[in-house]
């Protein structure tokens, strides 16, 4: 009988990624108040210490995987959106880059999710939506003015794209019989698409418009 082997120590870098990846799934899972430092190293194989040598506690490591999914899913729009093409395929681009952050990286994307139930408030998941805004929005602007819009209602524009591919991607990553990625991007753009190709220069809303006096 061959004698056992021994356990390779894992390097500090090596431990470091492991308890991101550790934290990152109990954080998803859990939430990040639901979540316990017992519970990250015990997972991990670790003591308590260790956790707090590496993060200083739950909140360290829980900044460290917010900031590591931001950068991620930043990059993929990033590149998406780097190559010069027509503003429809832009759109293609962006919508299936979110849509593939989110199937590629579930748990990662549901700490951004459970981090800020609002998309308004100031957690992770309303910054990293207004991150990716802003660059839709220098796209938005270009178009508007190339068009003869006025760009001044582009911020609008792209935080209502950005916040809709986001929450339909929470309907899509839940749902039990979720249909195709590239079957939900081309409805989304669909939309989208629609509604940007007719946009109107001076929209208004006629249920606030008052009717016309009539004549005496």
């Amino acid at each position: 009988m061959a004698p056992p082997q021994p356990r390779t120590r894992m390097t500090a870098t090596q431990r470091r990624e492991q308890l991101i990846v550790v934290g990152r799934d109990i954080f998803a899972s859990d939430g990040v108040q639901g979540a316990t430092v017992e519970e990250i190293a015990t997972r991990a194989g670790v003591t308590k210490p260790v956790v707090y040598e590496h993060f200083g506690g739950k909140e360290g490591l829980y900044a460290v995987v917010v900031d590591r999914a931001i950068q991620d899913i930043l990059t993929a729009i990033t590149n998406a959106l780097s190559e010069p093409a027509g503003i429809r395929v832009l759109l293609e681009r962006a919508v299936l880059a979110l849509l593939d952050f989110m199937e590629t990286s579930p748990s990662s994307f549901e700490v951004l999710v459970r981090s800020s139930p609002s998309w308004h408030g100031d957690g992770s998941a309303a910054s990293l939506m207004s991150a990716i805004a802003v660059r839709v929005e220098e796209l938005f602007e270009a178009t508007f003015e190339s068009h003869g819009f006025d760009p001044t209602p582009a911020p609008v524009y792209a935080q209502t794209l950005i916040g809709s591919i986001a929450l339909t991607g929470v309907w899509w990553i839940h749902h039990e019989d979720r249909p195709d990625k590239e079957f939900v991007a081309a409805h989304i753009i669909n939309l989208m698409w629609n509604g940007l190709h007719d946009l109107q220069k001076n929209p208004v809303l006629p249920s606030r418009v008052a009717p016309p006096t009539p004549a005496d």
